[in-house]
């Protein structure tokens, strides 16, 4: 193999990084050594079990595409605010809620405090897959053959997990090889067998791969020129509503719906701090920083008349899957409802007016549904979960065939508070 993914990765976290990280965390360097030479390969384990899918292929790539081209500083920087909040969204993004768990039995194998765990792996998270998806930059890589690159580094990365750290167990697998036997089935599904295993530039990289360079680009090319046609075909793309700030009133059943016009606020970082004293990774003004507000203000009065639209919700085109990106925002809510848990809250899902109506409105109530199981997920307590609608294109704005600009606001899932 003419790349060395482990090491390569490896390589950006030099003695000197450990020097400063075991100076910044208080902690023996031997430790953090420890430690770290087992976060790197369960960071790329995480990326390898998000693939389950052929599907899947665009939002790992785009995972670590969007860690290489906006890193949040310089690797020397060590343990650093931005690189805690760029890893905690990465994290995310790879474990959803198994994050803190894994960080714990980091600390147990490396014999480190949890604390220091867990800051050691959010904050080498974005340069471990900043690494990863700068290779896969400079060698032009697609989102097929990302995943093909990978399935050629799996066995490598899986091996190099400590069988002490009990990783397999946390995600809730018999045995990692059981990711490495998925990955591999996945590439066999779409037709490349061994040869489709090999990224372009390195099956170019042997003589012997040469001749099968060309077969591979065009089955690549095929895949995903398949791949974005039906994606185009799809109903629905992704949910995602930028926050905003006006309320006005709409009719909805016996329901009034407050929805959010005017001018977008600007995606600034903040961080909101809940009642119990968590803090909660956020945008300024979007639905985490609107609702505590409303919660924490009592002349705020509940209602079937109260929404607040999630601006930082995705989903797979076409259905009603989560992307793991979104699972953050989930998860926030599910932390807002256990600091208020007074609180009851019902979901209703949306789409513009393209399409046919039935299947808007079955997909909307999936959506809408979607988000109640991922809150279940996240361990929201049922009584405060009243249930999901969904309302298809019913009141959309914007026409069928207005730019997407305009369909966009339509397509939304809300939260409503009805008790606090």
């Amino acid at each position: 193999m003419s790349f060395d993914l482990l090491n390569t990765v490896r390589a950006v976290f030099s003695g000197d990084y450990i020097s400063k990280v075991a100076g910044q965390l208080a902690e023996p360097e031997g430790g953090i050594q420890k430690a770290l030479a087992a976060v790197v390969p369960t960071i790329l384990t995480g990326l390898l079990a998000k693939v389950t899918a052929p599907g899947d292929a665009g939002s790992v790539f785009g995972l670590v595409k969007d860690a290489a081209t906006h890193p949040p500083g310089p690797v020397s920087q060590g343990i650093s605010g931005a690189f805690i909040q760029k890893g905690t969204q990465q994290l995310s993004a790879l474990f959803g809620n198994k994050t803190e768990n894994i960080s714990n039995a980091l600390a147990e194998y490396a014999g480190i405090k949890s604390s220091s765990a867990h800051a050691l792996l959010q904050s080498t998270t974005p340069a471990t897959l900043g690494e990863v998806g700068k290779y896969a930059i400079d060698h032009r890589m697609s989102p097929l053959g990302f995943m093909a690159f990978l399935n050629n580094h799996k066995d490598d990365v899986l091996k190099a997990v400590p069988s002490g750290l009990g990783l397999a167990s946390l995600l809730g697998l018999g045995s990692l090889d059981d990711i490495g036997r998925r990955l591999s089935g996945i590439i066999a599904s779409i037709g490349g067998g061994e040869h489709t295993s090999s990224t372009v530039d390195e099956t170019a990289a042997t003589s012997g791969g040469r001749k099968w360079t060309i077969p591979l680009l065009v089955i690549l090319v095929i895949v995903l020129l398949l791949w974005w046609l039906l994606r185009g075909c799809g109903n629905k793309t992704n949910v995602q509503v930028p926050p905003r700030d006006t309320v006005i009133t709409s009719q909805m059943e016996n329901d009034a719906v407050n929805s959010v016009s005017g001018p977008e606020i600007p995606r600034e970082s903040i961080k909101v701090i809940l009642p119990n004293g968590k803090e909660l990774d956020a945008y300024k003004g979007g639905i985490e920083d609107q609702l505590v507000n409303f919660l924490k203000d009592p002349a705020a009065k509940p209602g079937k008349d109260v929404w607040f639209d999630f601006d930082n919700l995705n989903f797979e085109t076409g259905s009603a899957q989560i992307t793991p990106e979104s699972r953050q925002q989930v998860n926030n809510l599910a932390a807002i409802l256990d600091a208020f848990p007074a609180t009851k809250i019902k979901i209703g899902g949306y789409t513009d007016k393209q399409g046919d109506e039935a299947v808007n409105l079955k997909l909307s109530k999936e959506r809408a549904e979607a988000v109640i199981a991922a809150l279940q997920g996240a361990n929201a307590k049922p009584a405060q979960l009243q249930g999901a609608e969904g309302y298809g294109s019913q009141y959309a704005k914007a026409a069928a065939n207005a730019p997407d600009e305009d369909r966009k606001t339509d397509r939304r899932i809300s939260v409503s508070v009805r008790e606090k």
